[in-house]
């Protein structure tokens, strides 16, 4: 495993793949584009040493000896991983790597990469796992919310008043603003119309 130009404005880059020729061409691409990159020689190395509760990008070899890409990706998945997943083929992989988007892969790259594909598909993946690690931060404080304050968050996604959500919950409507002030600083909203949105991306 070694690291290569970090960089501060990007999500990091793990690259998995077996083959040295085409890791440093993959490196010297990423380092090109600024991205910073650690390079995993296995796919087991990877899932061991990285820190796979962070959002990030992993370039990903389908073939490997041991545990091939499909079953990096597949571990992936079991975990919950916030990452955007780039799938790496040689020539005849194709049909792999269409299966592997099918479960939630971003893109993939034939070998050899060329940069301007490269540069597009870490944007994609980029954005992916950020918004995956946005969802599941939402998920977390969504999860401290009390019964009736779900309740109450529903009802403001709904586009009830607080003195229609205290006529349906039978409360009083000063009762209905607490409930309504602790959502909104729970879900981390400034107002109702973000707390809706965010009340609609977790629905």
């Amino acid at each position: 495993m070694t690291a290569d130009n970090p960089s501060s404005h990007r999500l990091p880059v793990h690259l998995v793949d077996d083959d040295a020729g085409v890791a440093d061409a993959c490196r010297y691409l990423l380092a090109e584009l600024d991205h910073a990159v650690t390079y995993w020689s296995s796919g087991e190395a990877f899932l061991a040493g990285a820190k796979l509760d962070e959002p990030a990008i992993v370039l990903l070899d389908m073939r490997m000896p041991g545990l091939d890409g499909a079953g990096v990706h597949a571990e992936l998945r079991q975990r919950e991983a916030c990452l955007g997943v780039i799938i790496l083929t040689g020539h005849g992989d194709i049909d792999m790597a269409v299966e592997q988007m099918k479960v939630g892969a971003i893109d993939f790259l034939q070998k050899p990469v060329a940069a301007a594909a490269l540069a597009a598909a870490l944007e994609t993946a980029g954005q992916r796992a950020r918004q995956c690690a946005a969802d599941r931060d939402l998920a977390h404080r969504a999860a401290a919310l009390s019964a009736r304050e779900r309740e109450i968050a529903d009802l403001i996604c709904r586009g009830l008043t607080n003195r229609d959500i205290g006529t349906a919950l039978s409360i009083a409507v000063r009762t209905v603003e607490v409930h309504r002030a602790r959502v909104v600083d729970k879900l981390g909203a400034t107002n109702s119309a973000e707390l809706a949105a965010l009340w609609q991306r977790l629905r």
